[in-house]
């Protein structure tokens, strides 16, 4: 933007009227129990914990503890599935059985999707608009694998591995649960998926879907719990391959523990993405594209645009465009249809963020926060900007997980390059430029799992996704989301 030129007037009455999602239709217990062999049952040592709602901090539900005895009894009714017909049922039909979970997913996708932002914090327009669709289209796509495996792998024989344990994460519950449980089935795997312990409602109510499609008893198993829990599902003898979303120091962890036992494994882990803004780039779109890529879903996403490369002419027209844009969000109530930026997803992740803020602050970093109101109640944190940072920053380097980014600028697309691998992550990555050329150039040189071009933060079933580095190993998604769950002979 050049000097004197008119700036947009934010000391207006532009208000939006209040347009909450209703809550009326869904349907929460106060209490869920482990679903093991098909059925809901309680805990063995009878203990629950809370699940609250981080945008009020009221108590929505209560799940259980999970003990050692159950996660044997998980196990030992996925072994049993396993080996009583799951494995070798007529792919065919598990491909039915697939196609049943992902309509019923969709029939009750508004119910799935006021939970899901109750139960996690995320806005109502992204949890109705990408998770459950997303969720469901994965169910879809691997219901179609089924029964084609021998054009997947061409050659091969194919069977599957046994007993997957599977770990998910807290930012997409329902999402992760249908990107491990929807390939697992169509290879012919038997599950047992461990939610997260402060988003495990999604994945009770998807325990619902499965009893109420008729799955074979104990094909699918899920289990709530934290650590501990896992760490029950990564050590237990009779699991044969380990899935994992979450952070790199537990992946990390779970590496070491399965080093030596021959156990197949696949991590998804963290990440810190480069967002590169040439000069050539629909500038406007690009401000769409870098907010899109930080802001969504509060910064809870590990392959979040979460640092801002801007070459040097452009910079201080898109800083203050940028800075424009993000004084428009509404941060706010996640069930109203409004809202930009929802709850902090815990009490443990606001305060991570808030450290990291004044880390950048102490550091030298310049903060921009716009003005904004926050609740009072509940986990919130405004949108933020750092500028004056360099690559040795603490808020560069390393994942944060919220609402903030660092911007720094570069003038060749080498320095953009050498910036961007300048970290102990590879998960995902961002270009936006008009030149075609420059996109092969950058996208086939920086070591990322996944690199959009002039957009940011787009998924598809059919599109593998995974990480270099301490992003993790293997893939998920598309036919290289299938070779995790599968012996190829």
């Amino acid at each position: 933007m050049k000097a004197g030129e008119p700036r947009i007037d934010f000391d207006t009455d532009w208000t939006y009227s209040p347009a909450p999602e209703s809550k009326d239709h869904i349907g929460l217990k106060d209490r869920y129990d482990l679903f093991i062999n098909g059925e809901f049952q309680p805990p063995k040592n009878g203990r629950y914990f809370d699940t609250i709602n981080p945008a009020t901090e009221q108590k929505l539900s209560e799940v259980p503890e999970t003990t050692q005895a159950d996660v044997d009894a998980a196990v030992l009714a996925a072994r049993e599935a396993y080996e009583a017909g799951w494995s070798r049922m007529a792919p065919s039909t598990r491909g039915k059985y697939i196609y049943r979970i992902a309509r019923l997913l969709q029939e009750r996708a508004r119910e799935f999707a006021v939970i899901e932002s109750m139960d996690g914090g995320k806005p109502i327009r992204e949890s109705r608009d990408v998770d459950i669709p997303l969720a469901a289209a994965h169910f879809f796509y691997y219901a179609g694998w089924a029964d084609k495996l021998e054009y997947a792998f061409p050659g091969r024989r194919v069977r599957p591995m046994g007993v997957a344990g599977q770990i998910i994460p807290w930012n997409f519950p329902i999402l992760m649960a249908a990107w491990k449980i929807a390939p697992a089935l169509a290879t012919g795997n038997t599950v047992v998926l461990k939610s997260a312990e402060t988003t495990p409602l999604t994945a009770m109510k998807l325990a619902e879907i499965i009893q109420e499609a008729d799955l074979p008893p104990g094909v699918v198993n899920i289990i709530t719990g934290g650590a501990r829990t896992g760490q029950m599902i990564v050590n237990h003898p009779d699991v044969d391959k380990i899935a994992f979303t979450g952070s790199t120091e537990v992946g990390k962890y779970i590496q070491r523990t399965l080093a030596g036992t021959g156990k197949a494994c696949t991590l998804e882990l963290g990440g810190k993405a480069a967002n590169i803004v040439f000069e050539d780039s629909a500038i406007d779109q690009a401000v769409e594209g870098i907010v899109n890529g930080i802001f969504f879903n509060q910064g809870h996403v590990c392959c979040a645009g979460s640092r801002l490369y801007v070459q040097e002419g452009v910079a201080h027209e898109i800083i203050q465009k940028l800075k424009d844009r993000i004084a428009t969000l509404i941060v706010g109530d996640p069930l109203d249809k409004n809202t930009d930026i929802g709850a902090i997803n815990s009490k443990p992740q606001l305060e991570k963020i808030q450290t990291y803020v004044k880390i950048g602050v102490d550091e030298g970093g310049t903060l921009y926060q716009p003005r904004c109101d926050l609740p009072e109640k509940g986990y919130w944190h405004p949108p933020t900007l750092f500028t004056n940072v360099s690559q040795s920053h603490r808020i560069v380097q390393e994942e944060i997980f919220g609402p903030v980014l660092p911007i720094q600028t570069f003038r060749t697309a080498d320095e953009a390059i050498e910036k961007a691998n300048n970290t102990p992550y590879g998960l995902s990555g961002g270009v936006w430029t008009d030149k075609g050329s420059k996109i092969f150039k950058i996208t086939k040189e920086i070591r990322a799992g996944v690199i959009w071009a002039n957009t940011f933060n787009k998924f598809d079933p059919s599109s593998p996704f995974g990480g270099y580095k301490e992003s993790g190993m293997g893939r998920e998604g598309g036919v290289p989301g299938l070779l995790p769950y599968v012996v190829l002979v």
